[in-house]
């Protein structure tokens, strides 16, 4: 009796060993609040759910406390396990340039095409992502660190993924969660800078209707991008190829079976693995430090910088436009790349104060210009520092 009470009790010992409670830390605890607390962002606030839900459950996934000695190889960052293998399409950053397959077969391009100067718009937005740079490489951070940072201000998640896993992987993380979490909250962030640059009068200017854009102008469009950008920024050839490629397949009007399914079933496949994977990434040691912290503060400051900077640009080019032609700045805020979303608060702001003046068109031109700037200033920063 006495035996077999030992072996039971030897057994619930190596049971309970093995059980997330006796591995559990203060750590776990946190970054599991974390995750609910962006499930809850999600499902109540209505803050991009398709984001923020497949991050957020990833977090609770790479959570989990167990025992790392175990050998149960059940952890993202375990050599041959199931998540690890599914990490790599963000490793290797080929998760994101199929995410911008589906973003340019989902985009039309007729809005930038109808009025090529709202590309101004898109690029001067582009400043945050060098400005926070520079702030990084201030406080310390190494130049492939800074540049990774730096484009969260781009409002792009998958390109600060894709800069992040060449320049920072070590920062991926932080850098995809703070890039995420504040392309959720633009509809908190945005209104509050717009108005603070803005003035009334500038506020209820009505632009000129876009005009029509022929099927050939949409076909010619993607091919010349593809060459005009590459041309000049080689090392963005995976993100601007993608997106180039799937807005031909949308505008060819012969691919439509292709263009669905990079749009749809494809695009959605990649969206729910690049969430779960990379909130399962942020496992509270890799995660919970001071980095994270300031990798977060500095994403603020890029997304600030990049929102001010394209409200800011259109009211000096509006010094030089004429009366007719002036361009209202609050669709400057569109110039990142966080398509529709941003562009839906210029059209809200600007119904504030004239709820007959529809700016989403208009705003769609520097929004989706913003998707290709984006992706030329991760190009040109891989260029300089890989």
């Amino acid at each position: 009796m006495g035996e077999f009470l030992s072996f039971l009790g030897s057994n619930l010992s190596d049971f309970w060993v093995n059980t997330g409670f006796a591995n559990a830390s203060w750590g776990n605890l946190a970054m599991l609040i974390i995750g609910c607390f962006f499930i809850y962002l999600a499902i109540k606030k209505e803050f991009e759910p398709m984001l923020l839900i497949p991050i957020g459950f990833g977090m609770l996934i790479g959570n989990m406390p167990f025992n790392l000695d175990a050998g149960l190889e059940i952890g993202i960052y375990e050599e041959g396990s199931v998540l690890n293998t599914l990490y790599q399409g963000v490793t290797s950053g080929w998760y994101p340039p199929l995410i911008f397959l589906g973003i340019g077969a989902m985009t039309d391009f007729s809005a930038l095409i109808s009025n090529p100067k709202l590309m101004l718009v898109g690029a001067a937005a582009q400043f945050g992502i060098f400005g926070a740079y520079m702030i990084a490489l201030l406080i310390g951070f190494e130049p492939n660190q800074a540049a990774a940072i730096g484009i969260i201000g781009g409002a792009d998640g998958p390109t600060a993924i894709f800069l992040s896993s060449k320049l920072a992987p070590n920062l991926l993380g932080a850098i995809a969660v703070s890039a995420y979490s504040y392309m959720a909250l633009i509809p908190v962030l945005q209104p509050p800078i717009m108005r603070l640059l803005t003035t009334k009068k500038e506020r209820v200017i009505r632009m000129k209707p876009p005009r029509v854009v022929s099927h050939t102008e949409k076909v010619i469009f993607p091919i010349i991008g593809l060459i005009l950008t590459t041309l000049f920024v080689p090392s963005g050839l995976p993100l601007l190829g993608m997106l180039f490629f799937g807005n031909l397949l949308k505008e060819s009007g012969v691919t439509r079976r292709l263009a669905t399914t990079a749009s749809g079933p494809l695009i959605d496949t990649i969206t729910i693995l690049l969430g779960v994977t990379v909130g399962a990434s942020t496992q509270a040691s890799q995660f919970l430090t001071w980095n994270s912290v300031f990798i977060f503060t500095l994403g603020a400051f890029s997304f600030i910088i990049a929102t001010a900077s394209g409200v800011l640009f259109v009211k000096i080019f509006n010094l030089f436009l004429n009366k007719n032609n002036k361009i209202n700045p609050l669709i400057g805020n569109a110039g990142v790349s966080a398509v529709p979303n941003s562009a839906r608060i210029s059209q809200m702001v600007g119904r504030e104060y004239d709820p007959t003046n529809y700016l989403l068109m208009h705003a769609m031109g520097p929004n989706v210009a913003g998707v290709i700037g984006s992706a030329v200033a991760a190009g040109i920063l891989l260029g300089f520092l890989l």
